[in-house]
């Protein structure tokens, strides 16, 4: 079969199209995915740059979201027949084979089943970026109706679905964007406030926003000076929720002033550590988003879709910094 080899730890070149031998099923949960997209994703090009998480099993596939159908199944498995199109995060970091392939091995218990109203490339580049933004705000933030939140880069992948969710929890939401048109499309999503980040004092316009208390929970998806920034647009005994791994001059005496709730959401840990449960609970989140994706009442934007053979085209793409919404490769 075609996959999309990672021959090294470099730029965008060492992707490389190769033939590679089919995955077999060895656990009797097992299903055989034949995959019709994957989603590309900030961690795909993190790894690609510095490495996997095991570099002794190189060359590795890279791709942790994707979608397509089941082309054959475990002796145990009860939930799903051949045929059946589903959509997963799984493999992808160095230890399993990920999603930049034709044909994907993924247990049972981590598949749901696609969204009857998505196409598989928006199916694909949907996962990561839905669990992420779920845990983040209802899991870590507790985020309950009637709450005011900021969602930094909402027009981005986990931001703008992070607005949807928010915005059907009943919190009001403002959120950073670069650009008028990145603005129009966040108020699409349900955001009361854009605030253009160039143009502005974000702080200040958030203080302005809540009479100068500062919003319930802050969402950090971009890591950098933005945590401290969401610690000063908090209010005291607020939530904030970062992505990213603090920087070294974080404004903590801010936060600790505030007694500030401050969560880490890494939607990766369940696979990492190989907690069953856990990634379980993952699959759940699937479930229920594709509920709300047929209901109409949540959207995936995918910006652009490439072929397979052109992965390092959409690592170059994602590593420019601007991107709206999702990018997809098509199998």
């Amino acid at each position: 079969m075609k996959a999309v080899l990672m021959t090294a730890a470099g730029g965008p070149e060492v992707l490389r199209l190769s033939d590679i031998p089919m995955p077999t099923l060895s656990q009797p949960t097992d299903v055989l995915v034949r995959l019709r997209a994957a989603g590309v994703n900030p961690i795909d090009t993190k790894l690609r740059q510095r490495g996997t998480f095991y570099p002794d099993l190189m060359p590795a596939v890279l791709g942790c979201d994707g979608a397509g159908v089941v082309e054959a199944v475990g002796v145990e498995v009860r939930s799903l027949s051949v045929g059946d199109e589903v959509y997963f995060c799984a493999g992808g970091l160095g230890s399993a084979p990920g999603t930049y392939a034709d044909y994907t091995v993924v247990d049972e218990r981590y598949l749901a089943p696609k969204p009857k109203t998505l196409s598989f490339a928006e199916a694909a580049a949907a996962p990561l970026v839905l669990i992420t933004a779920w845990e983040a705000l209802y899991d870590r933030a507790r985020l309950e109706a009637g709450r005011s939140v900021l969602v930094q880069a909402g027009a981005g992948g986990v931001g703008h679905v992070a607005i949807q969710l928010a915005h059907l929890q009943g919190a009001k939401v403002c959120t950073t964007v670069s650009t008028p048109e990145k603005a129009d499309f966040v108020r699409q999503l349900g955001a009361e406030l854009p605030i253009l980040y160039p143009k502005t004092d974000v702080v200040q316009v958030v203080l302005d926003w809540t009479s100068g208390e500062g919003v319930d929970t802050s969402f950090d998806t971009l890591g950098g000076r933005i945590l401290s920034q969401c610690f000063a647009a908090t209010a005291v005994y607020g939530d904030v929720v970062t992505l990213l791994a603090p920087a070294a001059d974080a404004d903590w005496k801010t936060a600790r002033d505030r007694n500030l709730r401050v969560s880490y959401e890494l939607m990766l840990t369940p696979m990492l550590k190989n907690l069953t449960v856990a990634l379980q609970d993952q699959a759940m989140i699937l479930r229920k988003c594709a509920r709300l994706i047929d209901q109409g009442s949540l959207k995936i934007h995918l910006s652009q879709t490439l072929p397979l053979a052109e992965a390092s085209q959409a690592h170059a793409l994602i590593e420019q910094g601007s991107t709206q919404g999702k990018i997809a490769l098509t199998i």
